[in-house]
């Protein structure tokens, strides 16, 4: 009995601290999820703006896909560690249904301080978004894309294949990163912004 009430008490904790009960109605919890929806959705057309652009040809590119997703991330790195954390929605370009979603990485290398960049993903086929949409997805190899901008705004070709179907551009708020790094990165959906 005494076994029971302490894994009772530890299950009530866990479950306290783990945000289940928030202490907020279900109408609150909406309305900060409408809220938060369309905060993703002006992240997503500032995104799209900023590529298009430093890439003018992305724009064709992203018409003719099955669909996209654009992600902002906060990156930081603190001498040996890297951490970043962003979030982001996946847009169907045939049926016109937006998924909003989540994205983290963590790994090593030397660097000290706080970066703000922006991704977008262009899906070639209805395989590639689907499996990205409904199961996530992990990058364990690295993409280098080998852009070069040019001041004079020439056409740039920075979108680097980074998985069968998928491919990716990078920017930071000066261009287009010219290393478009997603080693170690998982995507996911986000369950909360996604219930109707």
């Amino acid at each position: 009995m005494k076994h029971l009430k302490l894994i009772i008490g530890l299950l009530l904790v866990v479950v306290i601290f783990s945000g289940f009960w928030s202490g907020k109605s279900k109408k609150e919890i909406k309305e900060e999820n409408r809220v938060e929806r369309v905060e993703r959705i002006k992240t997503n057309n500032e995104t799209l703006q900023l590529l298009y652009k430093y890439a003018p040809e992305s724009r064709q590119m992203l018409l003719r896909s099955y669909g996209y997703a654009t992600f902002s991330n906060i990156g930081v790195n603190l001498l040996i560690f890297s951490a970043e954390g962003g979030k982001g929605m996946a847009h169907n370009n045939r049926t016109g249904v937006n998924t909003y979603m989540n994205m983290a990485s963590g790994g090593v290398g030397l660097g000290l301080g706080v970066k703000d960049f922006r991704a977008v993903f262009l899906f070639e086929n209805k395989k590639a978004y689907d499996t990205f949409v409904r199961s996530g997805w992990e990058a364990n190899a690295q993409a280098d894309a080998a852009a070069k901008y040019e001041d004079s705004g020439g056409s740039i070709n920075a979108a680097e294949t980074v998985a069968p179907g998928i491919r990716l551009y990078k920017m930071t708020k000066n261009g287009l990163a010219l290393q478009a790094t997603v080693q170690g990165t998982k995507y996911w959906k986000d369950k909360e912004l996604n219930k109707n």
